[in-house]
């Protein structure tokens, strides 16, 4: 007879959620926490089990998981769409997280404070997006903007849309961040273009480009930390 795999039947320590209650979130492993996500496993595997399953596919990466579609994670046998949508949830609510401080803050006085902000945005894209942020006169963002999105190569940019939302809003400044899924920070020829003929349209109507951000997973490019703009 095939053995009860059924969390139930496992030591009361053992069990993720009796764990956390017992002994605090923070000891729980990375299997452990998706486990208690899944609320239930399959008939051949418990659900610590097919959270081990998931993560070894993700290399025991979580930022490779996070960047798994729906399709990747239903692959598993015994991860339907419901398990997928909690994983993908569960992953935005960290990014979401991570955002919201600078959110709040609405400052941005670095570039690192701008990747921090659009790296949790962007770095598990596979395809490109081009975002703008829009800044008072005291730097303070006064709202981030889509302005486009592309393929794994790249997206088309309108200097008139980007500085349309400027004047709308009334902005001061802007800073241009897009992300380059491929994780080379190296600039195209493209996104140099991009930035000289925003910031020279831009300074006839006053607006400055403060600067313009290409993100990867693990590093940045600032266009004005290396003296471009």
């Amino acid at each position: 007879m095939k053995p009860n795999n059924s969390i139930k039947n496992w030591a009361e320590d053992d069990r993720p959620r009796e764990k956390m209650m017992r002994k605090g979130i923070g000891t729980l492993s990375n299997a452990e926490l998706l486990a208690i996500l899944f609320s239930t496993g399959s008939r051949e595997m418990s659900a610590v089990e097919l959270a081990r399953q998931l993560l070894e596919m993700a290399d025991n990466n979580l930022d490779r998981l996070a960047k798994m579609g729906l399709d990747q994670l239903m692959q598993i046998k015994g991860i339907g769409e419901a398990k997928a949508i909690s994983v993908h949830t569960a992953l935005e609510l960290g990014k979401r997280r991570s955002v919201q401080p600078y959110e709040e803050a609405k400052t941005f006085a670095s570039s690192h404070d701008v990747y921090t902000y659009f790296g949790n945005k962007l770095r598990d894209l596979p395809y490109e997006e081009f975002w703008i942020l829009l800044l008072n006169r005291a730097n303070r963002m006064i709202e981030p903007v889509k302005i486009s999105q592309g393929g794994m190569s790249g997206t088309v940019v309108d200097v008139r849309i980007v500085l349309r939302n400027a004047i709308i809003k009334q902005a001061s400044s802007v800073i241009m961040c897009h992300n380059h899924p491929s994780g080379n920070t190296k600039p195209s020829q493209q996104d140099i273009d991009i930035t000289k003929k925003v910031k020279e349209a831009g300074a006839l109507m006053d607006i400055k480009l403060f600067d313009h951000l290409i993100v990867t997973d693990k590093a940045y490019f600032s266009f004005a930390d290396e003296g471009m703009i």
